[in-house]
């Protein structure tokens, strides 16, 4: 009989190592986290593109200020 592991432990350990390997685990391991946490950081990033706004926000309370000031 074959006994599993439960999910949330499995988790936990690969936060762990994502987080924190870098820092206590010996070379190879630690390179392995880095790499890792590099390659999620870039991946998550892609898929928020950057966001810009097509129009200007702050365009009509710029030439309301504009019109104050010109105005006798």
């Amino acid at each position: 009989m074959s006994r599993k592991l439960p999910i949330p432990l499995i988790l936990l350990v690969a936060i762990l190592f994502i987080a924190l390997g870098d820092s206590f685990l010996p070379q190879p391991l630690s390179g392995a986290s880095l790499s890792t946490r590099t390659a999620l950081n870039s991946a998550i990033a892609g898929i928020f593109p950057s966001w810009r706004p097509k129009t200007k926000p702050y365009e009509r309370t710029e030439k309301a200020l504009e019109q104050e000031q010109s105005a006798p």
